[in-house]
């Protein structure tokens, strides 16, 4: 929940079975409110009265539909896996090139921790994934799903000439663990912005497996981005 891709999209599928008969306000956007609140506050600050605040619904409709503060952050939680590979096809569509669909989808995915304070309560709550079964469960799936997903866009980097051979599991494996890496230092350092410590950081990771041509033209495209800054 804390260090990874978005965690809070939503299942439209799943959602609607949840709400047989139309609803005014949706447990969609209830999961998207929850979402905003835990930014705010952590696991113990946060409270069924603040989420139905932000939703603009009463908190007797939390409880009726989720029942506890748990539930609601489990149902939370559960969106995130199966969500995974509609991110990254979003990427895909958005840029040409799988290097930068790949780049670009780690740091926006960041934005839920663009502040140390909401990075704190990211941390908090990644407690709670590693210590409660439930929670737990749902994280291993979608940490998995993010590491597949990253090795298809490097196979893909491969294919369109943009990377070296080389091995697409390991380096994906590297490459969660770098931009979680990058998370925790530039909220200790607090220097710049999130989503440039990310990119940097990953590109730094990339380029070594970078083909000569890729290599010349990424360093040509950050001379251009320093001169016109």
């Amino acid at each position: 929940m804390a260090i990874q891709l978005c965690s809070f999209t939503a299942a439209e599928a799943v959602l609607e079975k949840m709400s047989p008969r139309p609803r005014q306000t949706s447990d969609e956007e209830i999961l998207t409110a929850t979402a905003r609140v835990m930014q705010r506050r952590g696991p113990s600050e946060i409270t069924l009265a603040e989420v139905a605040k932000d939703a603009g619904v009463v908190p007797a409709t939390l409880i009726q539909r989720f029942g506890t503060k748990r539930g609601l952050l489990l149902a939370a939680v559960k969106t995130a896996p199966a969500s995974v590979p509609e991110q990254f096809a979003a990427a895909r569509a958005k840029h040409k090139s799988p290097l930068k669909a790949l780049i670009e989808l780690f740091v926006e995915c960041s934005g839920f921790a663009s502040t140390p304070e909401s990075m704190a309560n990211g941390l908090a709550y990644l407690q709670i994934d590693l210590m409660d079964p439930d929670f737990r469960v749902l994280t291993l799936a979608q940490f998995k799903a993010i590491r597949t997903e990253t090795r298809k866009l490097l196979d893909e980097a491969i294919a369109a000439r943009e990377l070296l051979p080389c091995d697409t599991a390991e380096l994906a494996r590297l490459f969660q663990q770098v931009n979680g890496g990058s998370m925790l230092e530039w909220a200790v350092y607090r220097e710049g912005t999130l989503a440039d410590w990310i990119r940097r950081d990953l590109e730094a990771l990339l380029q070594p497996y970078r083909l000569l041509k890729s290599r010349k033209a990424h360093k040509g495209n950050r001379k251009r981005l320093k001169t016109s800054e």
